[in-house]
């Protein structure tokens, strides 16, 4: 997969910038400059984070040997080890090394340093590329969504592009397992014995804030790669204002469900546990428990040289990440094993709904059953302004979510149905008569089925929406 050159960076050029032919053959736009090629920003942010976290978890781990705090020093060391070390092994797994001869970058991965030495190559090669004329690796081919509908292009896609691409790909994986197996309990960890100790050094909060934001990025890496594989025929391009509402939605969701969790943890020590376990369990079978219903196979190219069982343990640790992730916020995707792309590519706006939902009422309960059994270390904070101010916040959150997908959304003139269809259809529940009898949910379609553009396009895709599957993971 890794040698392909991977669907989700299909869109690493501005089309405004490039040379395009003007007669274009079957309606399908040439572009043949592909030398502007963009900056690997996402892998300079990737690796500044890691390093960030780690060594700031070392610091306050030092700290903690110091004052002899053993229980938070062997749980801070084992939140920056285990991340640190499933990125080395992704960052392997994707680049080939164990197969080619490079004893310098592996000794570096066993050091813990291979995000480094990966961000200097990706830096390396933008540098250097368009100073030599390099022939074509393949031909590219998206749509890109206008005002009065899709217009195919094609383009040709050259050696360091296609290096370039792989490295943002294992860059992206590697911030979604920092973010949900590293900093989120990282995170929950330093605030819980910020809470429990009652101080705050500025080594913890240090750390604190650059967890938070790892796990922001992280959720918005998932919520760009979930556009990706969803639209996979299309230019997808994402505005600043898209990002805004994004960073908005993600940070108040993350950061209110955590703060949920740890104030009721303080409160009820071993109830909260039944409360995690719970949700990770459920997120965990709900997927294979769909797979078992269909009663259909396991699917097949997920890696080209895995047997059955090897295929078992990738769609297992798949899984295990698409739990943890659902487990504080919601992860865009849905998994459908018996699709032969792992992903359910349809907007489940009912599924949505009822995360959201669900989700909300479980964050009231818990922040209600810490105001009940609160100790006396509050006695100095105003308890329900607290407990209005998380949930206002989480609201915030659901409210930027649909600003996001009414307004910002880079397809959602694909869309059949959108977020004001379900509010027209919830002020209007009273008009039965008027309700369409297919809908169940409280949506309205919108009009017509968004026309196949893909059609327009004429040939297969080049790549395979396989190849993106793991870019969640």
């Amino acid at each position: 997969m890794a040698e392909k050159y991977e669907g989700n960076e299909k869109d690493i050029f501005d089309y405004e910038h490039h040379q395009a032919t003007t007669t274009p053959q079957n309606g399908v736009i040439v572009v043949v400059d592909h030398s502007n090629i963009q900056p690997p920003f996402g892998v300079v942010i990737a690796t500044l984070l890691y390093c960030a976290e780690f060594v700031s978890a070392a610091i306050l781990s030092s700290m903690y040997h110091e004052t002899d705090d053993q229980f938070w020093l062997g749980l801070t060391i084992t939140f920056m080890l285990v991340p640190s070390v499933l990125t080395q092994l992704t960052l392997i797994f994707v680049h080939r090394d164990l197969r080619r001869d490079r004893p310098l970058v592996l000794f570096l991965h066993l050091l813990l340093m291979g995000p480094i030495i990966r961000c200097i190559e990706a830096l390396a090669v933008y540098f250097q590329a368009g100073k030599e004329e390099e022939p074509y690796v393949t031909i590219s081919r998206k749509i890109r969504l206008r005002e009065g509908g899709g217009t195919p292009m094609e383009w040709e896609v050259g050696h360091s592009e296609r290096r370039l691409a792989t490295h943002r790909n294992a860059f992206k994986r590697t911030a979604v397992i920092q973010a949900f197996l590293g900093s989120t309990p990282q995170l929950t960890l330093q605030l819980y014995a910020t809470i429990q100790e009652k101080y705050m050094p500025y080594t913890r909060v240090a750390l604190m804030s650059i967890t938070l934001v790892s796990i922001t990025y992280g959720a918005l890496v998932c919520s760009v790669l979930a556009i990706q594989i969803k639209y996979d025929d299309y230019k997808v391009h994402v505005r600043p204002v898209a990002y805004l509402c994004m960073v908005m939605w993600r940070g108040l969701e993350i950061a209110t469900r955590v703060t949920a969790l740890v104030l009721c943890s303080t409160a009820l020590t071993y109830w909260v546990a039944p409360v995690v376990l719970g949700n990770l369990l459920f997120f965990l079978l709900h997927p294979w428990a769909e797979f078992w219903m269909r009663r259909t196979s396991l699917p097949e190219h997920v890696e080209k040289n895995f047997s059955k069982v090897g295929t078992t343990v990738v769609l297992c640790m798949v899984t295990l990440l698409y739990a943890c992730i659902n487990v504080f916020c919601w992860s865009a995707v849905e998994l459908d094993f018996a699709h032969c792309e792992l992903i359910e590519k349809r907007q489940r706006w009912d599924r949505l709904a009822i995360y959201y939902s669900v989700r909300l009422a479980e964050n009231i309960f818990l922040i209600v059953l810490w105001y009940f059994f609160k100790s006396d270390f509050y006695e100095y904070v105003c308890a329900p302004l607290l407990v209005l101010q998380l949930i206002i916040c989480y609201i915030l959150g659901v409210a930027f979510m649909l600003l996001f997908y009414q307004y910002c959304h880079p397809c959602r003139r694909l869309f059949r149905h959108n977020v004001d269809d379900c509010l027209r259809c919830v002020c209007c529940r009273g008009g039965a008569a008027r309700q369409p009898p297919e809908v169940t949910l409280g949506l309205t379609p919108q009009g017509p089925y968004p026309p196949d553009l893909t059609s327009q396009l004429g040939f297969e895709r080049e790549t395979h929406i396989l190849n993106d599957i793991l870019d969640v993971a």
